[in-house]
């Protein structure tokens, strides 16, 4: 419980500091530190001058739109990250990267066991979000949206690292759960694991809900929300994971691990059956 709060306490300490608007000179000093440091690739975006606070520089908007894929059955890369871990849930056992598993209901404890039963056999992908990577998420797939649900935890990091130290990462760290159907009525689960100095996690279609804010309880959400392949989902507040989970039959992915991909990427096919 300790280290759950100096981790919950550090990632809202930075928080404040990167929402924080410095004098110009200061700011832009600040943004270019932290470019030069991280390794921004900032070709896309509009110069780390042009951001107000280092939060706005995190959570930069692409100048242009990527293209996506115009065939509807392809599933789309939802973000610019590294592929940790891909594979099939089995005996409802997913990994975090290589050799270190984790239940998928010890992810997921607010759906019964009987209502995850489905997924077993289904396919999932890792993302993760480095500090340096563009921090928006968008829709791999067209989905009706109708759960969302905000699971308190620690703010660990989730870098590699810590990856192949930590059992069970994921599920003890804070995190959002977004549920939906696709268009042949198959279920959808994107998980938003945070993480250290990772106090936020915004969802577009949410605009009030809030995460980081000292709760210990489970909240869910309904929503009704239909979105687009592509579509604006939210941003982490730093860089963070996403686990992409599609039920059996759903989805056949074709990523591998270690793989960088970039949001737009082609990473597999979704299944008419």
């Amino acid at each position: 419980m300790r280290s759950k709060g100096f981790s919950s306490r550090l990632s809202y300490l930075f928080g404040r500091f990167a929402s924080k608007a410095h004098p110009k000179t200061v700011q832009s000093f600040i943004n270019r530190a932290y470019v030069k440091t991280m390794r921004l690739d900032m070709s896309e975006f509009e110069p780390p001058s042009a951001y107000p606070t280092l939060n706005s520089l995190f959570t930069r908007a692409l100048k242009t739109p990527r293209q996506i894929p115009s065939e509807q059955n392809i599933a789309i890369a939802p973000c610019d990250s590294l592929v940790t871990q891909a594979g099939a849930i089995e005996s409802d056992t997913l990994f975090q990267i290589k050799n270190m598993p984790y239940s998928l209901f010890s992810l997921l404890p607010h759906i019964d066991k009987a209502e995850l039963a489905p997924f077993n056999g289904g396919r999932y992908v890792n993302f993760y979000l480095s500090p340096r990577d563009y921090h928006r998420y968008h829709a791999p797939i067209a989905l009706k949206l109708n759960r969302l649900t905000h699971i308190p935890g620690a703010l660990l990091p989730v870098n590699t690292l810590f990856l192949r130290r930590k059992l069970n990462l994921f599920c003890e760290n804070e995190r959002c759960v977004l549920e939906g159907i696709d268009a042949h009525n198959k279920r959808w689960i994107l998980v938003f694991v945070g993480a250290l100095n990772v106090g936020k996690m915004r969802f577009t279609f949410a605009p009030d809900f809030q995460t980081n804010i000292g709760a210990n309880i489970i909240k869910e959400f309904k929503i009704n929300c239909k979105v687009s392949r592509g579509d604006l989902f939210g941003w982490f507040e730093m860089g963070s994971t996403i686990v992409l989970i599609g039920e059996k039959n759903s989805v056949r992915f074709d990523v591998t691990d270690r793989q960088k991909v970039k949001f737009g990427d082609a990473i597999g096919v979704t299944i008419d059956a």
